[in-house]
């Protein structure tokens, strides 16, 4: 059996999965694990990353089945090149709902708004975002990813293609 090219080139680097409850109560422990998995980075990026991290792990948490799967969230981590670091979360379904930032709202729905801002605070502070559903054809859960920009001078030395998380 051959594998078949993608064209898709191999991350640089590319981080094992991090798995968690869940849980809004989790996300300290997010944010900590991503400033270690990112030491070495330019400050400001990890900050960037640690907020976006804080908003799409809370919606995960909103929306996965927490019968399913033990309602797990996993997070991804990669560098697809030298200038982008991705981020990705995933629920484990039965939230229902299709990410989105919503529009429908006017001026002063907006002033009074407490909800449904993260994904405009990770519109604006990612390159671009998007999502996918993991299995199209029944709900079992949602991937949600964002890029970020890395000045490949900034970046640690000596990255290896797999890093092992504790």
């Amino acid at each position: 059996m051959t594998a078949a090219m993608t064209g898709e080139p191999r991350p640089v680097v590319f981080w094992e999965p991090r798995v968690y409850q869940g849980e809004l109560a989790e996300l300290a422990q997010v944010r900590n694990d991503l400033a270690r998995d990112l030491t070495g980075f330019d400050p400001d990026l990890v900050e960037t990353v640690k907020l976006c991290a804080s908003e799409l792990h809370a919606n995960c948490a909103k929306y996965t089945d927490q019968e399913r799967l033990y309602g797990e969230v996993i997070r991804g981590l990669s560098m697809p090149d030298r200038h982008t670091v991705r981020l990705s979360f995933s629920d484990s379904g039965g939230g229902g709902g299709i990410p989105r930032v919503p529009i429908e709202r006017t001026d002063d729905e907006w002033s009074w708004a407490e909800g449904q801002r993260g994904l405009l605070l990770v519109e604006n502070l990612a390159r671009e975002w998007g999502h996918l559903r993991l299995a199209p054809w029944g709900d079992l859960g949602t991937c949600v990813w964002a890029t970020f920009d890395v000045d490949p001078a900034t970046a640690p030395s000596g990255l290896r293609p797999f890093v092992f998380t504790d």
